[in-house]
């Protein structure tokens, strides 16, 4: 690892030599992103960077707490039956962005949209409870489900689109059409993608800058103006000292891990994805390697989460077990285990990814280590396209998300069970919460699903991610959101005259 903490003392030298050519000043705030966003379009859209974008530009039905439960945002809602919900729009007269008014049969059109098997959203599998949806006047729409789901509200997420738009096929994911606090101005050739605030004007312009470094050199150029997430400790530590630039940190839900492709014969094995999770040494990558800026995981929920498992213990970091379990599995010196890891081209990840690479190594495990960039490296993973591979699951607020990931329905293109992990007992305990009649019977299910995925370890979990925002000192308003999103741009603002 020593020369990689050279070359970052390298690369910071070249920040502080250029520091001083500024651009001239801009109305517009820039916003620096380590990935594009994949699409506008809420009904596809399940990367971090598209789904946090999303939030800005459209309104959903339902947010969520502190505490991760559900509350009204667009409609609130009543419960009629164990089978029927109620849903009133809060605000009459909430236009879309190109003026027409925001109705419930909007809300209708976006979910039958997403509920339409042609249409092949990744979201449909969550929501395959709806059996109709019922308008009854322009505010009020009626959700009428097969079965009782105690957690419904907090599945109508996505942002609702214009009825008259969907019915033309129109291209959302380039040219989105919302009601959010933002609209949508363009997305260019080059990447660049510009909102604007409805309420005064502010232009954000997110701009793709993959390598860590640059990002850091352009906001202290002032080429850029915020920076959130996707970079390594010592540039956070050094942006830190500087009197021209601000750091906000907070513990996060961001729940990275090691992914595995179940129909593969090495990743497949359950005795070998165990020798994995003893292999690597979390707490010293944690301490070492990230600054202390995460906190070891056991499952996708963080503990403090209502359905969270506090009491669930963890992967040891133990290497003699590993080559234990590689030694019953029938591996051994003569017979590696070899492996292929796929990760991003993001040089943070790279770093990580070749750490493990190195622990791993250590108890006989051979890992080909393969960087792709986003776009690629994303589309292998949504189309089973691997071995093993590292990501994250971003601003997790709803269990829902097992189902989601996990249920054996729940494969893609239905949803984003990319490894095709395939357990009759998940599947049982996963339906167990969601028809159970009270919320700490849903939690005890959950709880017990959680076990069960650690003994089956279809991930392997690897820390939650403290959540990191840098901004130039002139700029002011923005808070870090419990989810790690974007939220902090409605209230964000320059000081008057400051650049």
């Amino acid at each position: 690892m020593r020369p990689l903490a050279h070359t970052v003392r390298a690369m910071l030298m070249s920040v502080v030599l250029l520091a001083g050519c500024a651009e001239e000043a801009s109305e517009t705030l820039r916003f620096g992103l380590s990935a594009d966003p994949v699409t506008l379009d809420p009904r596809f859209a399940t990367d971090a960077a598209s789904t946090r974008i999303n939030r800005l530009i459209y309104e959903q039905l339902v947010d969520f707490d502190e505490h991760f439960q559900p509350l009204a945002s667009l409609a609130s809602w009543e419960r009629l039956t164990p089978r029927r919900y109620r849903f009133t729009l809060r605000e009459p007269g909430r236009n879309f962005h190109d003026g027409t008014p925001l109705r419930a049969q909007d809300i209708k059109a976006t979910y039958d949209s997403v509920l339409d098997p042609g249409l092949v959203s990744p979201h449909r599998a969550g929501l395959d409870m709806i059996r109709s949806i019922e308008v009854h006047d322009e505010r009020t729409v009626d959700f009428n489900l097969s079965r009782p789901d105690n957690l419904f509200p907090g599945r109508l997420v996505i942002g609702i689109l214009p009825q008259a738009r969907i019915e033309q096929s129109h291209g959302f994911a380039r040219n989105p059409v919302g009601s959010g606090p933002f609209s949508f101005v363009d997305w260019r050739a080059d990447g660049n993608l510009r909102i604007r605030r409805i309420r005064d004007g502010q232009v954000v312009e997110f701009v793709r800058v993959p390598q860590p470094t640059v990002r850091v050199l352009k906001l202290v150029r002032g080429e850029l103006d915020m920076l959130q997430g996707d970079l390594p400790t010592e540039l956070v530590q050094w942006l830190g000292k500087r009197r021209d630039v601000r750091v906000q940190q907070r513990r996060g839900t961001n729940f990275a891990y090691l992914g595995f492709n179940m129909d593969d014969p090495v990743a497949g094995e359950l005795r070998v994805r165990r020798a994995i999770g003893h292999a690597i040494d979390r707490e010293s990558i944690i301490r070492f390697v990230m600054g202390g800026a995460a906190r070891p995981a056991n499952a996708i929920l963080t503990p403090d989460h209502w359905a969270g498992n506090p009491e669930l213990g963890g992967l040891s970091y133990n290497p003699e077990r590993a080559v234990g379990l590689l030694r019953e599995a029938g591996y051994g010196p003569g017979n590696p285990v070899r492996i292929v890891y796929k990760t991003s081209t993001d040089p943070f990840r790279v770093r990580l990814a070749t750490i493990l690479q190195e622990q791993l190594a250590r108890v006989g495990i051979e890992v080909d280590l393969r960087s792709y960039d986003w776009g690629t490296f994303y589309a292998d993973v949504k189309a089973g396209r691997f071995e093993m591979y590292s990501l994250a699951w971003v601003g997790i607020n709803m269990p829902d998300i097992f189902r989601y990931a996990l249920h054996s329905e729940s494969t893609p293109p239905r949803g984003a069970n990319r490894g095709r992990f395939l357990s009759p007992v998940a599947d049982r305990l996963m339906e167990d919460a969601e028809n159970a009649s009270s919320l700490a019977a849903q939690a005890g299910h959950y709880r017990e699903l959680q076990r069960h995925l650690l003994e089956e370890l279809p991930y392997v979990p690897l820390w939650y991610e403290d959540y990191v925002f840098a901004a130039r000192a002139d700029v002011a308003g923005y808070r870090l959101g419990k989810d790690g999103s974007y939220d902090g741009l409605t209230e964000v603002l320059r000081a008057p005259g400051q650049r």
